[in-house]
């Protein structure tokens, strides 16, 4: 285990060399990087949104939106069809999904069909060469009456299309702002996903995003006064819409439509030569140009309507006819607006209507703060760990420590050739590793020490070490490896950014444990040739302790039991305070501009905007408010507009340092995938350990881990803390911490079982809890010295996650004590249970080792 041929002593130092190369870019500012070499790493980390300020947006497709427009079009094509087929008809009329005609001579029903027949002809999808779908069927519930209803499949294609459309044209209206490096996705079948890191103006994106530019040009009815048409009825062939102006005009619209935006090819925002007044000039196509000409020409002295979205933007009055497919659209513009207005008709009109379902904005001078908070905090977390393991090894420990920043170089290194993002949890995940990572050596080098107390030299001990400590290891962190797949799979946004920091952490980890950190023991022991093995400045867990656990297991069952109940029944009774991620509503962070905020004042602002639950505390420092809103009762877009109160209330005195949106349609989600997230996670497990143990283990180790979940539960609903999607990670991250721990106890029973068949139970897990003890010990101590760290200094926006991991962390080493062990007694674990390979190896005589050394005496029960 002890020797390195030449070539991998040359592949483990190449591999951290290429580590620390690709991490070091993350340390040296871009106008330096600039400057080296092409051929040297220059990748960085990307920061997420929540470092350096931006928006994150969930936009959904209105489905019925999209089918009424497609019913609108199918009776189009129907009146069109029977006149064209000179078939009388009656009764054209929608309802639901569908539209009906009834035919008023029963002897052209056939041929009505006939004429109708394309509009249940199946369409090509264009998928594998062959695909295509029935849109619309044909029914006749009654002879004469002609129903055609919207199928599931053809809507469904209907939204895959306007999806595909609508990313084409978010995309170009996102990079028509200028913006660097933005993220434009499709998020399931119906969603698109827009992240704008170090945006200055959110509001601003999301007026751009939220409009469906829908452009047309259409003649102003003047055949009776509009107020006429108010009060009466309009004439056929006309609507009334209304103009942007404040107070809005009303007008008398042509229903048809002259030219649309699909004919423009071009639209700047200049100024006008002769009021200087910021205005869009546009240019149609040839098609366009001739349709414009034709019209203008045909209605010299009337007027027509530039109308966007619905809304009439201006009404001019042709004085000349306009035949150079050029022109000008004016109105109360500002020079930004008229630039916003030019970017949306260049970069198209939407398909359907998007509708923000999620927004979560951090301002750019939250996302500084954050930046520093983590990485003092990290600094902190750092030296702690490193510090304490220097204090409890010595010598081993600066060898654990240097494996240690190199595991940290190759997690950096790691997630800047994938082009990660790097969010605040995914910090705490870096830094959670740092305390997480110590465990492995600590397994390593207590397992040395035990093994050189049996008279072991200090090569046999290290090599022996290693050798026994591989399966322990592996077995622990692949099944914190499971939690952190779950999570990925499960999660989204920031804790999937956490869920691949732990997970490629955990690779880097048992790849530095059993590689670096042997090759360097290994060096060690042949330049130094040591006679003793190193100590540290003192044991925190003395050699040989004999402390009876078991004999306590009553008394710890009824405390677990009790505690569970009380939890549930809190949860139950009590309930949790959850956050937005969960129930739907708003949350919006403010600073005030002055020297300290007036909570009572913005309290009376807010009370008279009617958004019913409004929640309002201090955050952070007497500056700093945050404001929390209930779901509004009108769904995803009221959310938007109870935000929109709140900036016109604020926004002259208080700064918007983030603001999150969850719609309640979102929130569902989350909830669900949440829980799904804690369950598989636990099934998962349950699986593994069954495979890689027995029954018995897997039983144990699951009903141990849920009882910390219950625990955490508890703890959420006593503490207050709010309940999102970090706490989430929090949870699924005690339960991979929480299956180590156990899974590490668990190896050793094993062990020991084979070692000692005719030892009772009881006083077998004695031992080997004993005999792990400094293990968990040490490893707790230096998690939790990492996660104090992040908790005091790491900033208000992790506390709560923090501090809900430090609870999880002592809850979890006291279940894997004093509940997943008295479970084996529980459930009979005797050595008559073990597989036939283990019972094999268990016919040694039981005072003998299986690695050959004295065995050690058993400890009293």
């Amino acid at each position: 285990m002890l020797h390195f041929s030449r070539w991998k002593t040359i592949l483990i130092w190449l591999t951290v060399l290429a580590g620390i190369l690709y991490a070091v870019p993350n340390l040296v500012p871009a106008s330096t990087l600039a400057s080296l070499p092409n051929w040297l790493p220059k990748q960085q980390l990307t920061l997420g949104l929540d470092l350096q300020g931006g928006s994150h947006i969930l936009l959904q497709i209105d489905r019925q939106d999209l089918a009424n427009e497609r019913l609108e079009s199918a009776r189009d094509e129907v009146r069109t069809s029977l006149r064209d087929a000179q078939i009388g008809y009656t009764g054209l009329a929608g309802t639901a999904n569908s539209i009906q005609v009834r035919i008023r001579d029963q002897g052209q029903i056939e041929a009505a069909k006939s004429a109708l027949e394309r509009l249940t002809q199946p369409i090509s999808t264009g998928l594998f060469m062959s695909g295509s779908v029935t849109e619309m069927e044909m029914a006749e519930p009654e002879p004469g009456l002609l129903r055609f209803t919207l199928t599931e499949a053809g809507i469904d294609y209907r939204i895959a299309a306007a999806l595909t459309q609508s990313i084409e044209v978010v995309s170009r209206r996102v990079n028509e702002l200028g913006t660097t490096e933005p993220i434009i996705q499709r998020q399931g079948s119906d969603r698109i996903m827009v992240q704008v890191p170090g945006l200055q103006d959110p509001q601003r994106l999301k007026d751009i995003l939220g409009q469906t530019a829908k452009l047309t040009f259409q003649m102003v009815d003047q055949s009776i006064p509009v107020e006429e048409a108010i009060s009466g009825r309009p004439p056929a062939g006309s609507t009334v819409l209304y103009s942007t102006d404040e107070p809005r005009v009303p007008h008398l619209i042509e229903n048809r439509i002259i030219v649309s935006g699909e004919n423009l090819v071009d639209a700047q925002a200049t100024f006008d030569q002769r009021t200087n007044e910021p205005v869009v000039s546009f240019r149609f196509d040839s098609r366009g140009a001739t349709r414009f000409g034709q019209a203008t020409q045909a209605n010299v002295g009337r007027l027509f309507a530039i109308i966007l979205d619905n809304e009439v933007i201006s009404a001019p009055q042709i004085r000349e006819p306009i035949l150079g497919g050029t022109g000008q659209i004016s109105g109360s513009f500002t020079v930004e607006s008229a630039n916003d207005l030019a970017v949306l008709l260049r970069a198209g009109a939407l398909p359907a209507d998007l509708t923000i379902v999620e927004e979560r904005t951090v301002g750019p001078s939250l996302g500084s703060d954050s930046i520093e908070a983590g990485q003092f905090a990290a600094i902190i977390a750092g030296v702690l760990v490193v510090g304490f393991m220097l204090f409890a090894y010595g010598r081993l420990g600066l060898i654990a420590n240097i494996a240690l920043l190199a595991n940290v170089a190759l997690i950096i290194a790691i997630l800047s050739v994938l082009g990660a993002t790097l969010t605040l949890p995914g910090i705490a995940g870096i830094v959670l590793t740092m305390g997480m990572a110590v465990d492995s050596n600590v397994i390593i080098f207590e397992r040395v020490r035990e093994e050189n107390r049996q008279g072991r030299s200090i090569v046999q001990s290290m090599d022996s070490g290693f050798r026994q400590a591989l399966a322990t290891v592996v077995d622990a962190n692949v099944t914190t490896l499971i939690a952190a797949v779950i999570l990925f799979f499960l999660g989204s946004g920031p804790i999937k950014g956490f869920a691949v920091t732990l997970a490629i952490g955990i690779v880097t980890t048992v790849f530095t444990a059993f590689t670096l950190t042997r090759w360097l023991v290994a060096f060690w022991l042949r330049r130094q040739r040591p006679k003793t093995m190193p100590s540290g400045v003192m044991r925190l867990v003395p050699d040989d302790t004999r402390v009876p656990f078991m004999a306590f297991r009553k008394y710890a069952f009824t405390l677990s039991v009790l505690l569970s109940i009380a939890s549930a029944a809190l949860f139950f009774t009590v309930g949790m305070n959850y956050g937005i991620d969960f129930r739907g509503g708003s949350s919006i962070e403010v600073q005030a501009k002055g020297q300290q905020a007036d909570i009572g004042n913005i309290r009376e602002r807010l009370t008279g905007l009617e958004l019913g639950e409004v929640q309002v505390q201090e955050f952070g420092s007497t500056r700093d408010v945050l404001i929390r809103i209930g779901t509004q009762g009108g769904g995803d877009v009221a959310e938007q507009s109870a935000v929109e109160k709140v900036r016109s209330a604020l926004e002259t005195d208080y700064e918007f340092r983030r603001i999150e949106v969850v719609g309640p349609t979102v929130s569902s989600e989350l909830a669900f995938n949440g829980t799904m997230g804690v369950l598989a996670s636990l099934l998962a497990m349950l699986v593994y350990i069954w495979i890689r143990f027995e029954w018995q283990f897997g039983l144990g180790a699951i009903i141990s881990t849920f009882h910390d979940v219950i625990l955490m539960v508890g703890f959420y609903v006593v503490a207050g803390i709010e309940f999102n999607l970090t706490s989430i990670a929090a949870i699924l991250t005690i339960v991979g911490y929480s299956i180590n721990d156990t899974v590490v106890v668990y190896d050793r029973v094993r062990e020991n079982l084979r070692r000692y068949k005719r030892m009772p139970i009881a006083e077998l897990l004695d031992l080997s809890m004993n005999q792990t003890l400094a293990r968990t010990v040490l490893t707790g101590v230096t998690t939790l010295f990492a996660l104090a760290a992040l908790s005091i200094w790491g900033g208000e926006v992790i506390q709560s996650f923090t501090v809900a991991m430090i609870f999880g962390i002592l809850a979890g080493t006291y279940s894997s004590i004093f509940v997943a062990g008295p479970l084996l007694i529980l459930f009979k674990l005797r050595p008559g249970a073990l597989s036939q390979e283990e019972a094999a190896v268990a016919k040694e005589p039981s005072g003998t080792s299986v690695s050959g050394g004295p065995a050690r005496p058993p400890a009293p029960g």
